[in-house]
């Protein structure tokens, strides 16, 4: 059925289709090639051919009489029509996915996807009450399917504005508008280096990686700046190589310490970072979502 048109400068006129059942499942691809960033880097994930994922994606170029991304030689971009029609994309395919949670909550039984993100190695802090709560959350609401995704910091924030994920868990380094912040636990971060290497640690590089907390300490601490870094297993390692020291969650430089001593600057800087769990002001919440909050906040009480 043919309900809209496309009016051209020449006023030639070309007819556009509704929206079909195939377009969804091309919009759901289009989506998955837009956060993969590309044709081939989202054959893997959907486990399709590069010739097939393009046709879909031109079905919805067709469907919408707009071109969504330019790829060739210089990379994958998305337009401006493509930035849109993302954006409402996913809004449409996460409303679609809500139908049958939401359904299921009126006959008294929780379902849907509950999708979490989280920063790295939180499990090993003494006052990380989190597997707890997904052990309640199993239990209460056992139909509900928990994924599950450890990122960087800079990931995780992206993906939580992204809405691929529902709820992160993260540090508050600071509160941002339209999010809310649900208080677990304290994690504390300190400069450590090689207990060999103590004599001569403030001569030594601070291993670098894109952190508030790293960013303060060679500010304000005065180091020099040394290589670069993705993740805290990463920075132990150079630290326990005995030529950097590096910035390490107390918790974490202490489970490494039992085969690498690391030791803190005894007057090196100290830092308290509050593992939050986080979600967007104005994203309606699940009931799935509004459970999990709930048994995170029963497993981690306030001081």
């Amino acid at each position: 059925m043919v309900s809209k048109f496309n009016t051209f400068q020449n006023g030639t006129t070309l007819a556009r289709p509704e929206f079909t059942e195939r377009d969804l499942r091309s919009l759901r691809i289009f989506c998955a090639v837009a956060q993969a960033n590309g044709f081939a880097a989202a054959e893997k994930q959907l486990n399709m051919s590069k010739a097939s994922i393009s046709r879909h994606v031109r079905e919805v170029e067709e469907t919408l009489g707009v071109r969504l991304c330019d790829r060739g030689p210089s990379g994958f971009e998305l337009t401006q029509a493509g930035k849109v029609a993302l954006e409402l994309a996913r809004d449409a395919l996460k409303s679609l996915e809500r139908i049958r949670p939401e359904i299921d909550a009126v006959r008294g039984v929780l379902s849907g996807t509950l999708s979490i993100g989280m920063v790295e190695h939180v499990i090993t802090d003494a006052d990380c009450q989190i597997p707890r709560a997904l052990a309640a959350m199993r239990e209460e609401a056992p139909d509900v399917k928990v994924e599950l995704t450890v990122m960087t910091f800079n990931d995780l924030d992206q993906a939580l504005r992204e809405r691929r994920v529902q709820i992160a868990v993260r540090g508050m380094y600071r509160r941002e508008g339209g999010f809310n912040y649900q208080r677990l636990f304290v994690e504390r971060h300190r400069v450590f280096v090689a207990r060999g290497s103590l004599a001569h640690a403030r001569e030594l590089p601070l291993v670098y990686r894109s952190h508030p907390f790293v960013h303060d300490a060679l500010g304000a601490g005065g180091f020099p700046r040394g290589p670069e870094a993705t993740g805290l297993e990463a920075i132990a390692m150079l630290v326990s190589s005995g030529h950097y020291v590096g910035l390490l969650p107390q918790h974490y430089a202490d489970s490494v310490s039992r085969r690498h001593t690391l030791t803190p600057l005894p007057d090196g800087p100290v830092y308290e970072n509050t593992i939050s769990a986080i979600t967007e002001v104005s994203r309606p919440g699940t009931r799935a979502v509004e459970l999990f909050l709930r048994l995170l906040d029963r497993f981690h009480p306030a001081p």
